[in-house]
């Protein structure tokens, strides 16, 4: 197992790939003297195609090398509960595009939430100096696994065990603020832990990150959508029901559609179209999509994880039959309608996209945070959109 030759192979993979960012060249460093292995444990989680299976360091050492430098944009599972992943050290890709997006200079004050095995705060550490990383991570087991290994590494960080959804550090004021778990609705506790003109980064609603700037008054926080990615969720609060045929069908039932009517779209952009996805998952943000082709082409499979579902059956000439029920709502004609608005407003990518923070209320909006443009509310009891 040459892991000096799978380090060099990622770093040259970040650089072909234009992640390594100019503005943060001190992640490069950080990375090369703090490689994942040293905050990997000797059990890491490969998927089969059916469920995960273990890939232990002693018994398959190249297999657990494999997991863990498994490329710029996969991140290596290092825990799964009810046959799910719960912890994960982040894809290398992701974690450099957050810290860069920090925008962290040496001496700031760091809260890191969600430690996991300590491979964030770490590198957030090297770049902050000693002393200044505080690092929070709810699961005892995880956080004294980082502990072990931020001071094997010798640096300087403190971890503690709790709830950094309702708790920040007592008396604590950070400079920055970075959260490595989706959360549709960030905790003011996060920015009242933030000073004026701080910065908190956090994964939003597992599709994406977001760079907030707190407000001179401390009253609000403010800032752009800053890449995409999918996350693991907080795990304190109502879990998403899973997307997929599982979901689906449990919401679908057995009964017959409530209606049935043919649209004139091809679905084939709702397949790899990131851009669209995002805008849908602004608009309905309750609506888990899963997509699937055939010989007629892309079909797509819709539930908000409660009453509501619909079906997307391509007929094979451009067009798509839409079957749709529920209790409450009409789902399939929501998403219909959420795309043709994206497409009127100039079909706008993620980045046009920011969310601004209040005590009492959240959203989303396109373009300019002040100005009189579209506005989405945040639901704090809505499921995280998946694909």
């Amino acid at each position: 197992m040459d892991l000096a030759k799978r380090r060099a192979v990622l770093d040259e993979a970040l650089a072909a790939g234009g992640d390594w960012p100019e503005r943060s060249p001190w992640l490069r460093e950080a990375v090369a003297a703090l490689p994942r292995e040293m905050f990997a444990p000797d059990r890491l989680w490969r998927w089969d195609g059916q469920q995960y299976e273990a890939a232990d360091r002693r018994a398959d050492a190249e297999g657990w090398a494999a997991v863990l430098y498994a490329g710029p944009d996969v991140a290596a599972v290092t825990q799964v509960t009810g046959g799910l992943p719960s912890s994960s050290i982040s894809a290398p890709g992701v974690v450099v595009d957050m810290l860069d997006s920090l925008r962290l200079e040496p001496g700031h004050r760091v809260w890191d939430i969600g430690g996991g095995q300590g491979w964030n705060a770490a590198l957030a550490a090297w770049r902050a100096g000693p002393g200044r990383v505080v690092s929070t991570e709810i699961d005892a087991g995880l956080a004294a696994f980082a502990r072990r290994r931020l001071a094997a590494a010798g640096l300087e960080v403190e971890v503690l065990t709790g709830d950094a959804t309702t708790t920040g550090p007592c008396g604590e004021r950070f400079d920055r603020v970075i959260a490595t778990y989706a959360v549709e609705r960030v905790p003011w506790t996060w920015v009242e832990a933030c000073r004026p003109g701080g910065r908190i980064v956090y994964p939003w609603g597992r599709l994406g990150h977001v760079a907030l700037t707190v407000a001179d008054d401390g009253r609000s926080a403010s800032g752009w959508v800053q890449g995409l990615a999918q996350f693991m969720a907080d795990r304190t609060g109502p879990v998403p029901p899973t997307a997929g045929w599982a979901g689906y069908t449990a919401v679908r039932g057995g009964g017959p559609a409530a209606t049935e009517r043919r649209i004139d779209r091809d679905l084939a952009p709702l397949e790899g179209d990131w851009n669209l996805r995002f805008a849908l998952r602004v608009a309905v943000p309750d609506a888990m999509v899963t997509t699937g082709r055939d010989e007629d082409g892309v079909n797509a499979w819709v539930h908000d994880g409660r009453t509501s579902w619909a079906s997307f059956s391509a007929v094979g000439d451009g067009t798509t039959v839409l079957h749709q029920g529920g209790e409450r709502r009409r789902i399939g004609d929501e998403l219909v309608t959420a795309w043709r608005a994206w497409e009127e407003l100039g079909r706008p990518e993620p980045y046009d996209y920011g969310i601004t923070v209040t005590p009492d209320r959240q959203w989303v909006w396109l373009n300019q945070p002040d100005a009189d443009g579209p506005r989405w509310p945040i639901d704090d009891a809505t499921p995280a959109a998946s694909g």
